[in-house]
């Protein structure tokens, strides 16, 4: 999709435009423009009740007038002067919700009618475009009608004038999109072995180098944690290394580490039946550091990039790792794994040791990682540690722009000690208790050497019930932090 800016309603050639009506006071400069070129039709429909502009209410008109035959969708944005990011999220989805059941092939969107609260236009244009992009998205593959489906636009036009927020905006919807069709295939297509081909194809297509780590050559650096995780599959287990180079040469990258469990059946310590089909999103830690590879690429900012996923398959069988059976990690530390269900930080802690190689300037894992974590924060924000406070507020500067979520959770060393083990150095689990916290106290016994951050998504990387699906979060998140490293 072609997506583009324009600085005038009135210039405006498209096949629809769409502007904003609020339910009291006057007109936005864009829709009383509409309105003096449709005999003052807007203000008698919202005079009458007819159309009364309340939030993400919408209306289509197709032909106005004679001489402003152009078909106009009217959108709703409430009373209030500046909108909140939920508020105007919603009002967006609305308008997406409308573009995807009309046969238009170009549409314009009368932004600047949008105000949001403590955000600059830039960042109001960004985010328009990431939203309207996503609000386009659909699954597809999968079913005999799914070309009906699809967007049928292909020519979008934003007001405004600032392209570099324009380009943001676009390539984080496009990164988002990716990361949520990864997440959304089922476990018998997304296979660690998928993981690793769609690797190669971002190497083809943009020129990065990339690196699959098979399991003789896990097996030969000794992570022999991730390793057990896989053990029961008959799929085998992938270390992807992903290189985005665009800043100086030989300059040390910021690392994002995505969990990659492509099926979690809990292993011996098998998961209940209801809702086990939504254990293909095991992998969104992965998706999501795929679609902010994906982003970057298209944005091509100045830092160096690198992205590494644990790709596993966690299955029963009688190769499978068994409660009580003790690990190696690539560190040298042993594992008691005393519950196989808590399989992500297995898998990521050989990562996080292996990562130690390209002395990082930051690093950041994402995993959904605990349901313990959807119980202290639900779906709205993703659970934060960090070993760095400057990691901890850069991460919660990229919240605040790109409107992801994040809270930071503690990460205090009096945690540790659940995780004691009477025949290991560690155990994998800590008990019933701050499981959340515990997991990421895990995993921080193995980035003691550079600046570290969890984001546990377990709460946010999905939906379930008639919504059920991928959101693509932290995609947005993550972009903005790389961004804003390279600025």
């Amino acid at each position: 999709m072609n997506t583009t800016l324009f600085d005038r309603v009135s210039a405006v050639q498209a096949d629809l435009l769409v502007t904003f009506v609020p339910s009291e006071g006057a007109f936005p400069e864009s829709t009383a423009w509409v309105d003096g070129n449709a005999d003052g039709q807007l203000s008698q429909l919202r005079e009458s009740g007819v159309f009364k502009g309340g939030l993400a209410q919408t209306l289509l008109l197709p032909s106005i007038t004679q001489d402003f035959a152009q078909p106009v969708l009217l959108v709703g944005i409430g009373k209030d002067a500046e909108l909140s990011d939920m508020q105007a999220r919603k009002v967006i989805a609305a308008v997406a919700a409308q573009i995807k059941s009309l046969p238009y092939a170009s549409v314009a969107l009368a932004s600047r009618a949008l105000v949001l609260k403590k955000r600059t236009q830039s960042e109001v244009t960004a985010l328009i475009a990431q939203w309207l992009n996503e609000g386009f998205y659909n699954f597809l593959g999968f079913k005999q009608d799914d070309a009906e489906k699809a967007t049928k636009v292909t020519d979008l036009l934003i007001e405004g004038d600032d392209e570099a927020a324009l380009a943001i905006g676009t390539a984080t919807a496009n990164g988002s999109a990716f990361a949520r069709q990864l997440g959304n295939l089922p476990g018998n297509v997304c296979t660690p072995n998928y993981l690793a081909s769609k690797a190669q194809h971002f190497g083809e297509e943009y020129g990065i180098d990339v690196e699959l780590l098979d399991e003789t050559k896990m097996d030969e650096l000794g992570m022999h944690c991730l390793l057990s995780v896989g053990r029961g599959s008959d799929q085998p287990s992938y270390l992807i290394v992903m290189h985005y180079r665009g800043g100086e040469e030989g300059e040390a990258p910021h690392v994002l580490l995505g969990k990659g469990i492509t099926f979690d059946t809990g292993g011996i310590s098998l998961k209940p039946g209801p809702k086990m089909d939504e254990m293909k999103y095991d992998m969104c830690g992965a998706a999501s550091v795929f679609g902010t590879m994906k982003a970057i690429c298209e944005l091509k900012p100045k830092l160096n990039f690198t992205a590494v996923v644990a790709a596993a398959e966690n299955m029963p069988s009688a190769r499978a790792t068994k409660p009580g059976d003790i690990v190696k990690t690539m560190s040298g530390k042993t594992v008691e794994v005393l519950n196989t269900d808590a399989e992500g930080r297995l898998v990521l802690c050989d990562a996080l040791t292996y990562i130690e190689r390209f002395k990082p300037k930051s690093v950041v894992d994402v995993a959904t990682l605990t349901g313990a974590c959807v119980v202290a924060l639900g779906s709205v924000n993703s659970g934060m540690y960090a070993n760095d406070d400057a990691v901890a507020e850069s991460l919660k500067a990229a919240s605040q722009i790109s409107a992801d979520k994040i809270w930071q959770m503690p990460l205090n060393e009096e945690y540790q000690q659940q995780l004691d083990s009477n025949f290991a150095d560690i155990g994998n689990i800590g008990g019933p208790e701050a499981g959340s916290v515990t997991a990421a106290c895990f995993l921080s016994r193995f980035t003691a050497s550079y600046p570290w951050a969890h984001l546990d998504i377990a709460g946010v990387a999905w939906s379930g019930g008639a919504a059920k699906g991928a959101t693509g979060r932290p995609v947005a998140l993550l972009t903005r932090y790389l961004l804003d490293k390279a600025s």
